[in-house]
C-alpha cells in the first residue's frame, strides 16, 4: 500500500539535514506542521510546476546548501522540461515527486498520468543519473539517507495515497517574511 503524504514528509523531515526545503501545493500544509525553520520556504506561485526552477536557482547560487523541492505529480506534469534542465546542471538539488495520481488542491481530479506514468523513468530518460523510487513508507525510510546524500541532481519519486477534500495552500507567513528569513539563513 502506498504511503500517506504525511508519512512521506515525516521521513523526509528526519533526513533533510541542513537543506533548504521548498514546499509546493499539497505539501505546504503538512510540511509547515513538521518543520518551521528559516530554511523552509512555502512556494505558492501563480503557475504550478515552477518549484524545480526556484530550487535550481537557489542550489546554483548557494552551492554549499542542498535544496529539496517537494513537487506533486500534477505540478511535475506542468513542467516536465525542468527534468532536462536539472539533468544538465551540476547542482545539489533533490526533487521529490509526490505521485498520488490526483490534483489534491483543485478537487481531486485524476492527473493525465494517473496509474500509468513512471516519473522515475522520465527522470532517467531526461538524463538524471541519480533517481530513486519508493512505493512504501518502509522502503522510503530505508532508502532516504542514501537518496538525500551525495551530489545532485537527484529525483526521488514517492508513491503516495491521494487525499480528497484538500484546499488551496496558504503560506505559513507573508512572502516578504519568508524571503527575509531564508536570506538571513543563507547569509545573503
Amino acid at each position: 500500500m502506498a504511503m500517506t503524504h504525511h508519512e512521506a514528509l515525516e521521513i523526509l523531515a528526519r533526513h533533510r539535514g541542513k537543506c533548504v526545503v521548498i514546499s509546493t501545493m499539497a505539501s505546504i500544509a503538512i510540511w509547515t506542521q513538521l518543520s518551521d525553520q528559516p530554511l523552509d520556504f512555502a512556494y505558492i506561485p501563480s503557475a504550478m510546476g515552477q518549484g524545480p526552477d526556484l530550487g535550481l536557482g537557489l542550489a546554483l547560487a548557494q552551492p554549499e546548501h542542498g535544496v529539496i523541492v517537494l513537487n506533486g505529480d500534477g505540478s511535475m506534469l506542468m513542467n516536465l522540461g525542468s527534468l532536462v534542465t536539472l539533468a544538465n546542471q551540476p547542482a545539489n538539488i533533490y526533487l521529490v515527486v509526490m505521485d498520488n495520481g490526483i490534483y489534491e488542491v483543485t478537487g481531486g481530479q485524476p492527473t493525465a498520468a494517473a496509474g500509468h506514468t513512471d516519473f522515475a523513468a522520465l527522470a532517467r530518460a531526461a538524463g538524471i543519473r541519480r533517481v530513486y523510487a519508493f512505493d512504501s513508507a518502509k522502503d522510503w525510510q530505508a532508502g532516504a539517507a542514501e537518496a538525500l546524500s551525495g551530489t545532485g541532481p537527484v529525483v526521488i519519486c514517492l508513491k503516495a495515497q491521494g487525499r480528497l477534500g484538500q484546499t488551496a495552500p496558504k503560506p505559513p507567513r507573508p512572502m516578504e517574511e519568508q524571503i527575509r528569513r531564508l536570506r538571513q539563513a543563507l547569509g545573503t
